[in-house]
C-alpha cells in the first residue's frame, strides 16, 4: 500500500490510500483518470475539430468568393452535394450550420476550456488531480461520443443539420421542411445533448477542485487569474447549459412526438399542420439565455490565459489583480441579463429593447477594465516577445477592435439595420472567434513545455502568428464595410442583386485571405506534432514563471508532485520586485527568504 498526501485549503493533510499497479496502455492513455492526459485528449480533439470547421468554412468561402465558378475538383469529396460543379444550395446552409456549431461548441468550448481547465487547475492550485478522476474521464468520453455522432452526420445521405447554428424553429422542428432538417438535425440535437452533459460533468469537477483542493496557503486571493477565469467559466456553464439542453429536448419532442412547444399555424405545400399554440420566439429566448453566456464561456478562459502570459512575459506584476477578478465577476453576472440583444428584430416591446440595450452597454465596462489592465501591464514592461506573448497581444488587439463594434450592435436602432448583414459576422468572429483562438494558441505555446517536456519552434511560431494575424484582419475588417452597405449573410448566391455586385472583388479578396489563414494553421500543426517528438527538451521552468505548475518535474506523473504538496506564501505575480536578486519569485518562496525585496505588508502567515 502507498500513501499520498492531499492537502486542502485551510485543513490539515489527509491521507488517501490507493493501490499502485503497472498501468497498461489503455489505462494510461485512453481511459486515463490523470487530468493531464485528459487535457491532452481534449486538445487533440479540439485541433481535429478546428481543421474540420476550417475546411467547411473554406468550402462556403469558395462559393462566396467565386459564385459563378464551377468546382468540379470537389466532386470526389462532396459527391452529390456538387451538381455540375456547383455547390448545392441546401448543402451551403449545412456548411454554415456545421461550421458555427463545430467552432463555437466543439473547439472553443470543449477544446479550449476542456484542455486548459483540466490541465492547469490541479497544477496551479496545488492538487494531486481533479476532485473526481472518474467523472473527469467520463466527461471526455461523453464528449467523444457527441463528436462521433456530429462527425457521422456529415456523411449521411440527407446531409447534416441545415437550420443555421442557432437551429431556429420552425425550420429545425419539421423533419420534412428541407433535407437538412431530417436525420442530420436529429443527430445534431442528440450530439448537443451529450455535449452539454459532458460540459456539466466537467464544470462540476472544476468548481469542486478549486473550492476544496487548494494546497496549504493557497487562499482565493493568491490564485492565478487563469484559475479565476476557469472557475467563472465553469459557473457560467453550470447555470446556462441546462437551459439549452431543455430547448434541445423540447425541440426533439416537437420533431418526433407531435408536441407544439415551438410550432403554431404551420403550412407545408399548402397543407395546414395540426400544431398550434407554440412559439418559435420561446426557442430564441431559451437558446440565447445560453447563447450569450456562451460568448463568455468561450472568451473567459482566453482572458485568464492572456493575463498569465502577459504578466510573465512583461516581467511585471499584473496591473489591478483585484479589479481583474471583479471584472470577471461582473461579466459573469451581466452575461445572464443581456440575451435579448440578439432578439431586437423579433418585434419585442421597444421599452424592453431599451433595457437590454442599456445592460449590453454596461457590460462593456468590465471588459474595458480588463483591456486597460492588460495595456497597463504591458506599459514600460521588460517585454519578451515569445510566440505565446505575440498571440496574447494579438488577443488584446482583436478583443478591442471586435469589442468596439459590439457597442454599435448593442444599440437596438442600429442593430435592426445591421442584424442580418456581414457586419455581425465580422463582429463576433473578431471578438469571440478569432480572439478566443489567439488565447488558445497563446496557451498552447506557453504550456507546451509542461504538457510534453519539449519546446515548440519559436521561428515557426512567429510565422504562424503573423500569417494568422494578417489573415484574420484581412478577412473580417472588409466584412464590416460590406455589412454597413447592407450585404446579407447566409445568402448562397447574391449575384442576382445588382446592388451587391459591386462587392464581387471584395468577396474574392476575403476568400483568398481565408484560404491564407487556414494554410497558416498547417504551419502550427507541423510545429506542434514535430515538437512533441523532436523539439528541444525543456527545463523545469523555461519562462521563469511564479505559478505552481513550474515547481513539478518537467513531465509530472500522476499526482503531479513526487513528494509533499507545495505550500504557497505569496501571490503569483511577484515579477521584477525591487531588491530581489531575480526578476521572479515563485509562490513557494517564503517572505522570510526575500528580506531585501519585502514590502511592509509582506509577511509569512504560516
Amino acid at each position: 500500500m502507498a500513501t499520498t498526501d492531499i492537502t486542502t485549503s485551510g485543513v490539515h493533510p489527509v491521507h488517501e490510500e490507493h493501490e499502485h499497479h503497472e498501468q497498461n496502455f489503455f489505462e494510461k492513455y485512453i481511459f486515463s483518470q490523470d487530468h493531464k492526459v485528459i487535457a491532452k485528449q481534449y486538445l487533440f480533439m479540439g485541433i481535429f475539430w478546428a481543421f474540420v470547421g476550417g475546411f467547411l468554412s473554406i468550402l462556403f468561402r469558395l462559393q462566396l468568393g467565386w459564385p459563378e465558378a464551377t468546382f468540379t475538383f470537389l466532386e470526389p469529396i462532396l459527391g452529390g452535394w456538387i451538381e455540375n460543379g456547383k455547390l448545392n444550395p441546401e448543402f451551403y446552409l449545412a456548411l454554415v450550420t456545421m461550421h458555427g456549431t463545430i467552432m463555437v461548441f466543439f473547439v472553443l468550448t470543449a477544446g479550449l476550456s476542456g484542455t486548459f481547465s483540466n490541465f492547469l487547475i490541479p497544477l496551479q492550485v496545488g492538487a494531486r488531480d481533479m476532485a473526481s478522476g472518474f467523472m473527469n474521464m467520463l466527461s471526455f468520453w461523453i464528449f467523444f461520443i457527441a463528436s462521433v455522432i456530429m462527425f457521422w452526420s456529415l456523411f449521411i445521405e440527407t446531409g447534416p443539420a441545415a437550420g443555421g447554428w442557432t437551429v431556429y424553429p420552425p425550420l429545425s422542428a419539421l423533419p420534412e421542411a428541407i433535407q437538412g432538417s431530417a436525420a442530420g438535425m436529429t443527430m445534431w440535437l442528440i450530439s448537443m445533448a451529450l455535449f452539454i452533459a459532458s460540459q456539466l460533468l466537467g464544470g462540476i469537477n472544476y468548481i469542486t477542485t478549486v473550492i476544496n483542493l487548494r494546497t496549504k496557503g493557497m487562499s482565493m486571493t493568491k490564485m492565478p487569474l487563469t484559475i479565476w477565469a476557469f472557475f467563472f467559466t465553469a459557473v457560467l456553464g453550470l447555470l446556462a447549459f441546462p437551459v439549452l439542453l431543455s430547448a434541445a429536448l423540447l425541440l426533439i419532442f416537437d420533431r418526433s412526438f407531435g408536441t407544439s412547444f415551438f410550432l403554431s399555424d404551420i403550412y407545408i405545400a399548402g397543407q395546414a399542420l395540426a400544431n398550434s399554440g407554440g412559439s418559435p420566439i420561446l426557442f430564441q429566448h431559451l437558446f440565447w439565455f445560453l447563447g450569450h453566456p456562451e460568448v463568455y464561456i468561450v472568451i473567459m478562459p482566453a482572458f485568464g490565459i492572456t493575463s498569465e502570459v502577459i504578466a510573465t512575459n512583461a516581467r511585471k506584476p499584473i496591473f489591478g489583480y483585484r479589479a481583474m477578478i471583479g471584472s470577471l465577476m461582473g461579466i459573469a453576472v451581466l452575461s445572464f441579463v443581456v440575451w435579448g440583444h440578439h432578439m431586437f428584430v423579433t418585434g419585442m416591446n421597444p421599452f424592453l429593447g431599451s433595457v437590454f440595450m442599456f445592460l449590453t452597454l454596461i457590460i462593456a465596462v468590465p471588459s474595458a477594465v480588463k483591456v486597460f489592465n492588460w495595456l497597463a501591464t504591458l506599459w514600460r514592461g521588460n517585454i519578451r516577445f515569445t510566440t505565446a506573448m505575440m498571440f496574447a497581444i494579438g488577443f488584446v488587439s482583436l478583443f478591442i477592435s471586435g469589442g468596439l463594434t459590439g457597442i454599435i450592435l448593442g444599440n437596438s436602432a442600429l442593430d435592426i439595420q445591421l442584424h442580418d448583414t456581414y457586419f455581425v459576422v465580422a463582429h463576433f468572429h473578431l471578438v469571440m472567434g478569432a480572439a478566443a483562438f489567439f488565447g488558445m494558441f497563446a496557451g498552447v505555446y506557453h504550456w507546451f513545455p509542461k504538457m510534453f517536456g519539449r519546446m515548440m519552434d519559436e521561428k515557426l511560431g512567429f510565422v504562424h502568428f503573423w500569417l494568422t494575424f494578417l489573415a484574420v484582419y484581412l478577412v473580417f475588417m472588409p466584412m464590416h464595410y460590406i455589412g454597413i452597405a447592407g450585404f446579407p449573410r447566409r445568402y448562397y448566391n447574391w449575384t442576382g442583386f445588382e446592388t451587391f455586385n459591386i462587392f464581387t472583388d471584395m468577396n474574392t479578396f476575403i476568400s483568398i485571405a481565408a484560404i491564407m489563414g487556414l494554410t497558416a494553421q498547417f504551419i502550427f500543426l507541423f510545429n506542434f506534432i514535430y515538437s512533441i517528438f523532436w523539439g528541444r527538451r525543456s527545463s523545469p521552468n523555461p519562462w521563469h514563471s511564479n505559478t505552481l505548475e513550474w515547481t513539478t518535474p518537467v513531465l509530472p506523473g500522476h499526482g503531479n508532485w513526487p513528494g509533499p504538496l507545495p505550500t504557497v506564501y505569496r501571490w503569483p505575480y511577484d515579477y521584477s520586485k525591487p531588491g530581489a536578486p531575480e526578476d521572479y519569485i515563485p509562490q513557494t518562496v517564503p517572505y522570510s527568504q526575500t528580506a531585501s525585496s519585502n514590502l511592509p505588508h509582506d509577511k509569512d502567515t504560516d
